[in-house]
C-alpha cells in the first residue's frame, strides 16, 4: 500500500547534506514499512536495517563509542555486509529501545551529513533525552482517507478525489468508501485485510475487528511497559474514557474533555495531566483547543491548557471501542455519527493540515473547528455528519464576527461552483482546507 509521505522522504534524500531523519508516530501506523519497503528498497541499492526491538543485542555496535565511523564499521562486522555511505540507507528501527542509538544521531548530523541515516520510533515523545536540532522529524499518522482511496486501487476514483469533483456519481462512490473508512480506519494492517481479503463485507469486517482488538491490547500492554505500573491504570482509564464520554454528548458537537469520573477520586486537570499528556506524546490521542472569544491570530494564547477536546488518533479504533459494527457505520443511524464525523475531520486536519487544532465556543454556540488560512484569515468550519446543512452555531459566529469565508463539511456532494464566501464541501474533502 502506498503512503503519501514517501514524497517527503524523497525530498530529504535529494538534499546534498542532511540531518538524520526520524519517522515518529504511534505504534503500528506503518513507519517501518514506509522507511524500508516503500522508500528504502525502491530508492537505494541497499538498506542496512538495525531493529533494536527484535535484536536487543545489536546495541553492541555502540560499545566503542558514538563516533559514526566506528558505529558503521561495527555494523558492517555485525551484519557481515559492506556499507556504502554514498549510496546506501542505514535504518535504525524502533530507535527508542536504545538510548545510545538516539544519542548517536547528533554525531551523524555533525560528522557525517552526507550519509543516509533514517530512524523510526514509537513513543519518541516519552524519551528522557533527545538531540534537539540535530534530527529532521516526519510524523506518520494512520492512513488518511486519500490513502484509503489509493488502497482501494480504483484509479479513476482517486483521480476524481484529487480533482475534487462534485458530481453525484463520484460523490456516491466516495461517500460509500468514507463509510467503509469509518469502520476500518487507517491502521495499515486493518486496511490491508479489508482490501486484500476475499469474502463479503461482513466476513472481512470480522477480520478487521480481530485486528482492532489486537491493536488495542497491544497499546494497553505499552501502557505498562512505557508508562510504569503505577501510571498504567490511569493511562488506560483516560484512553478508554475518550469514546466513553460520548454518553455525555447530547447534540452533534463534541464537548470539552471532562476530568471528573475518569479516575476514582481525581477530578481536576492537574491530577489527570500526566496520563493525558502521555497519550498525546505517544500519538494515541490529539487535542483540539476551544476559543471562547473573538478568534484572532495567533490562536494559541486565546486557549487554556486545561480546556480541550480529546480525540482518538484512529477513527476505526474509535468505532471498535464503541462496539460499532460494520452495518452501524454504513447505516449512519446511531447517535454517535456526529462524533465519528468530527473525529474523522480532526484526524484529517492533524495528519494533513495542522496540529494542534482549534474550535470556537461561546455560550450555547459551538463551531467544530477554526482553520487559519495562509494569509492569516480565520475560517470557521462546521461539521455535519448527514445531509442536513443548517448550522445555527455557524450563523451565530457569522453574525458576531463577519468572517471572510465559512466552510461546512457535510454528507452531501457540496455546492457548485465552489466560489464565494460560504463554502459547502463533502466531509471527505477535509484535507483540502490546507489549500485555502
Amino acid at each position: 500500500m502506498e503512503r503519501l509521505a514517501t514524497e517527503q522522504l524523497l525530498n530529504w534524500k535529494r538534499q546534498k547534506q542532511r540531518k538524520p531523519l526520524l519517522l515518529d508516530g504511534a505504534r503500528q501506523v506503518g513507519k517501518t514499512w514506509l522507511a524500508e519497503r516503500l522508500f528504502g528498497r525502491r530508492h537505494f541499492p541497499a538498506v542496512h536495517k538495525v531493529d533494536f526491538l527484535a535484536e536487543p543485542g545489536i546495541a553492541r555496535i555502540f560499545d566503542d563509542g558514538l563516533e559514526p565511523q566506528r558505529i558503521v564499521a561495527n555494523l558492517e562486522v555485525s551484519h557481515e555486509k559492506k556499507i556504502s555511505l554514498d549510496t546506501d540507507l542505514i535504518l535504525f528501527d524502533e530507535i527508542g529501545e536504545c538510548q545510545q542509538a538516539v544519542d548517536s544521531l547528533k554525531y551523524f548530523a555533525e560528522r557525517m551529513p552526507y550519509a543516509y541515516v533514517c530512524a523510526t520510533g514509537s513513543n519518541i515523545g516519552l524519551l528522557g533525552s533527545f538531540p534537539v536540532g540535530k534530527v529532521e522529524f516526519l510524523e506518520l499518522f494512520p492512513m488518511c482517507f486519500e490513502e484509503f482511496v489509493m488502497a482501494s486501487e480504483i484509479r479513476l476514483l482517486h483521480e476524481a478525489f484529487r480533482e475534487r469533483r462534485r458530481g453525484e456519481t463520484a460523490h456516491a462512490k466516495l461517500w460509500s468508501l468514507l463509510l467503509d473508512y469509518y469502520f476500518v480506519g487507517g491502521m495499515p494492517e486493518a486496511v490491508h485485510a479489508w482490501f486484500d481479503s476475499d469474502g463479503s463485507p461482513l466476513e472481512r469486517s470480522k477480520l478487521v475487528k480481530q485486528i482492532h482488538r489486537s491493536l488495542i491490547a497491544g497499546y494497553q500492554r505499552d501502557f505498562g511497559k512505557y508508562g510504569g505500573k503505577l501510571n498504567a491504570a490511569h493511562i488506560d482509564a483516560v484512553f478508554g474514557s475518550i469514546p466513553g464520554q460520548l454518553a455525555k454528548v447530547m447534540d452533534d458537537s463534541v464537548k470539552r474533555f471532562v476530568f471528573k469520573g475518569v479516575i476514582e477520586n481525581k477530578s481536576r486537570y492537574r491530577e489527570l495531566r500526566g496520563p493525558i499528556n502521555w497519550l498525546v506524546q505517544a500519538k494515541l490521542a490529539t487535542k483540539c483547543f476551544p476559543v471562547d472569544c473573538r478568534p484572532v491570530v495567533p490562536l494559541g494564547p486565546l486557549t487554556k491548557d486545561n480546556i480541550f477536546k480529546l480525540f482518538l488518533f484512529d477513527v476505526g479504533l474509535l468505532g471498535h471501542m464503541l462496539h460499532m459494527e460494520y452495518p452501524d457505520q454504513r447505516a449512519q443511524a446511531t447517535s454517535y455519527k456526529g462524533f465519528i464525523a468530527e473525529n474523522f475531520v480532526q484526524n484529517e486536519l492533524s495528519s494533513r493540515v495542522r496540529n494542534p487544532t482549534w474550535s470556537w465556543a461561546e455560550g450555547r454556540s459551538e463551531v467544530e473547528f477554526l482553520h487559519r488560512r495562509r494569509d492569516g484569515e480565520i475560517i470557521p468550519v462546521e461539521v455535519k455528519s448527514g445531509s442536513r446543512t443548517k448550522a445555527r452555531s455557524l450563523r451565530a459566529y457569522v453574525e458576531r464576527y463577519a468572517p471572510g469565508h465559512t466552510v461546512k463539511l457535510t454528507g452531501t456532494a457540496g455546492k457548485w461552483p465552489d466560489k464565494g464566501r460560504d463554502l459547502v464541501w463533502p466531509l471527505y474533502y477535509a484535507q483540502y482546507l490546507g489549500e485555502l
